[in-house]
């Protein structure tokens, strides 16, 4: 299936999500969601960097995917989009890095 922005994505997602949770209980179990799953795709990074193991391209791109499943439920329970939350990073890190990422900048920056 061809998902044509974040918001559609958004809204496909929140299909499989349960809806029988009490508001904090949403908000945690999704953000454990996204802890749990970016401990996944760490976890094959280690075994690839510190084990040996080949690249698995489409675990990787799995797990990234319930990674932003996770994410998208946050987003949700915080009642605001994803393509809010991308263009607030967007903006974020151009104020951070306005002529692109250097070390110096990132050594040097100010929160």
């Amino acid at each position: 299936m061809k998902v044509e922005t974040l918001n559609e994505y958004q809204r496909l997602a929140l299909i499989t999500a349960n809806h029988d949770l009490d508001s904090k209980i949403d908000l945690a179990v999704a953000s454990l969601g996204v802890a749990g799953e970016a401990g996944e795709v760490a976890d094959h990074v280690k075994k690839y960097l510190g084990h040996g193991h080949e690249l698995d391209r489409e675990k990787m791109i799995k797990e990234c995917g319930d990674v932003l499943w996770y994410v998208s439920k946050i987003a949700h329970c915080l009642d605001v989009s994803l393509q809010e939350i991308a263009e607030r990073n967007i903006e974020k890190l151009a104020k951070r890095y306005p002529e692109g990422f250097s070390e110096e900048a990132s050594k040097n920056r100010k929160e």
